[in-house]
């Protein structure tokens, strides 16, 4: 049963590697062509992380960027314990290393900072955070 599912889109993200592949292609045609070769690997980027889904089904909580290509999944078991944060410009956005683990985001700086059993921690970047809280809340007072 799905109880969670949510899409955000990464309009920052493509509005950014979109205009920035222009201007490569721009200057790399009436300067240096050495800049071309970026701009495939630029639109590519925008491809894999134009969206972050993230859903909470079958006892998994789930999430995955744009096509799918990059995806992870932890038993909803595992996590002992969830908060809203908010992120900062500084940590920006895509997947990396945060205060509060991986972070995986594609906009703004809402994030569900997830911390598991393990003791290893992550967050997730939303744009509804509250609802993410209270739906992987539910599953840590079943447990």
């Amino acid at each position: 049963m799905r109880t969670y599912q949510h899409k955000q889109r990464g309009t920052l993200i493509i509005v950014v590697l979109l205009a920035t592949s222009l201007v490569l292609t721009i200057v790399g045609f009436y300067s240096d062509r050495r800049l071309l070769w970026v701009v495939p690997t630029l639109l590519l980027a925008g491809w894999l992380f134009n969206s972050l889904a993230i859903e909470i089904t079958g006892g998994k909580l789930r999430w995955s960027f744009g096509p799918g290509l990059i995806r992870k999944r932890i038993a909803l078991a595992e996590i002992t314990s969830v908060k809203i944060v908010r992120t900062n410009v500084l940590e920006g956005w895509g997947i990396h290393l945060s205060r509060f683990g991986w972070l995986y985001n594609v906009s703004g700086f809402d994030a569900v900072a997830i911390t598991l059993r393990s003791g290893k921690r992550f967050a997730l970047g939303t744009d509804e955070p509250q609802v993410l809280a209270v739906e992987l809340g539910k599953t840590i007072q079943k447990n």
